[in-house]
């Protein structure tokens, strides 16, 4: 017996070392394969974030072009017409009328001259206001809510919580205060509130922003059916800001207090 068992040491030694060489082809295989499904993942999701990278882009050119449509009606809308009326009072004859007619005309010229001049202002400031840029989005809030309370018919405010140690990038300060002014702008045109509140908070990890008011509003069907509508330009270029911020936006009616809330949620990076 123990002369057979020496004679099958060959054969034992021959399938073990078959048994060997299969399994490691096995393991070659496995991490083969395990490296070119990992090599395919890794291109799958390159090919996403360059898709999610285009997606963006013409979403901030589409968002480009839209602001410059605004800015050029409205100089075409407002201010074309307010210098033109300008010129009819300095025309030519002023020089032969008489003397209080020569000041009247000045006088209403003056006028006209200084409301377009506040025209280009606002304009100028709804692009890229002095204060966010030198101050932070706070500040720039608190000195647009100032203004509106000086129309003396909506009562405007503003709250902010942790903003000093958790402020966003000026390019995301930049975009969140101009989806702000749009939205704010819809609420003074369209809403007619006798008051607008605004509360800033951070809570895990993302940056919140809710706007309160109680004129007329919308709800989240209206506005992903209107923003996604060929028209509403504010509320697509409020859809497109949003994406470019990979943060949300939400509509709410309040049928207890009776108002309207506008929240936006942004990761705080």
């Amino acid at each position: 017996m123990y002369a057979l068992a020496i004679n099958n040491t060959p054969i034992i030694l021959l399938f073990g070392t078959l048994g060997m060489f299969i399994m490691a082809g096995a393991i070659v295989f496995f991490l083969f394969l395990n490296q070119k499904n990992a090599t395919q993942y890794k291109n799958t999701i390159q090919e996403i974030e360059k898709k999610q990278q285009r997606l963006l882009l013409t979403a901030s050119l589409e968002m480009q072009e839209a602001e410059r449509q605004r800015l050029a009606a409205d100089l075409h809308d407002d201010a074309g017409p307010l210098l033109a009326t300008v010129r009819l009072y300095l025309n030519e004859n002023l020089v032969n009328q008489d003397k209080n007619t020569q000041l009247q005309s000045i006088y209403n010229a003056k006028q006209i001259v200084d409301e377009t001049i506040m025209l280009i202002r606002n304009l100028s400031h709804s692009l890229m206001p002095p204060t966010l840029k030198n101050f932070g989005l706070e500040s720039a809030v608190m000195d647009y809510m100032q203004r509106i309370n000086g129309s003396e018919t909506i009562n405007a405010s503003a709250r902010f919580h942790d903003y000093k140690n958790n402020r966003l990038q000026p390019n995301q300060e930049l975009l969140l205060y101009r989806v702000l002014y749009e939205l704010l702008a819809n609420i003074m045109k369209h809403s007619k509130p006798t008051f607008i509140h605004l509360t800033q908070n951070v809570k895990d990890r993302y940056f919140y922003l809710r706007l309160h008011h109680d004129g007329k509003g919308m709800v989240q069907e209206k506005y992903d059916k209107l923003s996604s509508s060929p028209t509403g330009l504010g509320l697509k270029n409020i859809r497109s800001r949003m994406e470019l911020l990979e943060g949300k936006i939400f509509f709410e009616h309040d049928e207890v207090n009776s108002y309207y809330k506008t929240t936006i949620e942004i990761p705080n990076k």
